[in-house]
């Protein structure tokens, strides 16, 4: 007896989401469902091309059989037998190229309703209040809780952008506008530097503890020429309302594109030594994050540098849509509510890869939670530590990109730069006021 075939044997071809890979859950990249779409559409576009020659040797048939047609003077029987054997080859090419055909709209289709899924995540919906209510309870709300409840609080095609714009645009907030923004040079020191996606993370905590605004250039060397990392540190709260990266620093990032950061932070690279063209790779936390990737849309950054990769801890950055061309990471945890804070999804494409860490984590006894242990950046080198030894294809790929651009490291020049906002004037006097700290209630917010 003939073996059976396979349950959906000879059906359209569906892409699968990747499995955990330990504690990581990945979305996007080569092992996407995305990506596996494009593929699977790639090759639609192939079987199209195929029905195109099959209905050509449809029409040929056709013309063989009016011309045969002349021969049934001269031998009815074998010029109808002709003819049949004809009309059956052309209705068996006709019957290919109807299932290849079904079997395209199929992955259209799919495509079609993956998309629509793609919506719906994007703007994921009401989240029930049993779930809310465990998640307060434990004294955090979740990534996927914090993006559901901001999702379903704005109304159809407004996003966080346009409510931080809103909110931010009011005469009556001029004190946390954005402002103009400047690099200072605090000098710089070569060091022996290993660019690895961990210790990244690392030296982004000894950043964040200076609480100055401070930010950090490193200069590499790839086989004679330079290649740049900008290390961009995540919110500090108890700062003057000189530093960007103060809590009205969160609304230049998430509402205003970082219109003034981003400047700055090419002023630090040219400052560094950088030339127009050289490759960058942006790593940022937090609010770094999202200024970061705001430098993959900058088009007066990217006009200047070719920003290769961008890579991110606990940020928000689902509402930001990198330049084609542009690699990116964003390490995540599924306790830290702050990668939900714009009530987004990072898309799912070839070149962006979404690591969520679902380990659980505690803060340890006496210590400060800040915005909550998930959050914490020694919890995301670790995960980065994970990532790089991940057999995964997506985190194989994406981290190919990261160390095609920093190379394998070594002796590296490193510059710090402190970034300062313009002070706020008093338009009584047109004079600059006092630097007053702000939002001090907040301490250990990152």
């Amino acid at each position: 007896m003939a073996d059976s075939a396979p349950v959906g044997a000879g059906s359209a071809p569906l892409p699968l989401p990747p499995a955990p890979d330990g504690i990581l859950t990945v979305r996007g990249g080569l092992g996407g469902i995305s990506f596996q779409f494009e593929e699977l559409l790639r090759g639609v576009a192939q079987l199209d091309q195929l029905v195109r020659q099959l209905l050509a040797v449809e029409a040929e048939t056709r013309r063989v059989q009016d011309e045969l047609a002349l021969s049934l003077y001269e031998s009815y029987a074998s010029g109808c037998e002709a003819i049949n054997a004809v009309a059956d080859s052309g209705k068996e090419v006709g019957r290919v190229r109807h299932e290849l055909e079904a079997v395209a709209e199929a992955v259209r289709a799919g495509h079609r309703d993956y998309q629509k899924a793609e919506t719906r995540n994007a703007y994921p919906g009401d989240f029930g209040a049993e779930q809310i209510g465990l998640s307060m309870w434990a004294g955090t709300l979740s990534r996927d809780i914090t993006e559901n409840l901001l999702s379903s609080a704005f109304p159809s095609g407004v996003d966080a952008s346009d409510a931080v714009r809103s909110i931010l645009g009011s005469p009556f907030l001029r004190g946390i506008h954005p402002r103009s923004v400047t690099a200072h040079s605090m000098g710089d020191s070569v060091e022996v530097i290993e660019p690895s996606m961990a210790q990244s993370m690392r030296r982004l905590e000894s950043l964040h503890a200076l609480g100055d605004g401070q930010i950090e250039i490193i200069q590499l060397d790839k086989n004679g020429s330079s290649a740049w990392m900008v290390l961009i540190p995540g919110t500090q709260p108890n700062s003057p309302n000189t530093n960007p990266f103060d809590i009205p620093g969160i609304g230049e990032a998430l509402g205003y594109d970082s219109q003034h950061v981003a400047p700055a932070i090419a002023q630090a690279l040219r400052e560094a030594g950088a030339e127009a063209g050289d490759q960058v790779v942006a790593v940022g936390h937090s609010q770094g994050g999202a200024h970061a990737m705001n430098l993959s849309r900058n088009k007066a950054f990217l006009s200047e540098f070719d920003l290769k990769y961008v890579l991110t801890a606990g940020a928000p950055t689902g509402g930001i849509t990198p330049e084609q061309g542009i690699s990116s990471m964003h390490l995540e945890h599924a306790q830290d509510w702050v990668p939900g804070g714009d009530g987004r999804l990072p898309a799912d494409t070839k070149d962006r890869v979404t690591v969520t860490l679902t380990n659980p984590v505690q803060t340890p006894e006496g210590q400060d939670p800040g915005l909550g242990p998930g959050h914490d950046l020694e919890n995301y080198a670790s995960g980065a530590e994970r990532v790089s030894a991940s057999e995964d294809p997506s985190l194989v790929a994406s981290s190919a990109v990261f160390a095609g651009v920093v190379g394998a490291g070594g002796a590296a020049k490193v510059t710090r730069f402190k970034l300062e906002r313009e002070p706020i004037r008093d338009p009584r006097t047109d004079a600059r006021a006092p630097n007053l700290p702000e939002n001090r209630s907040t301490a250990g917010a990152r």
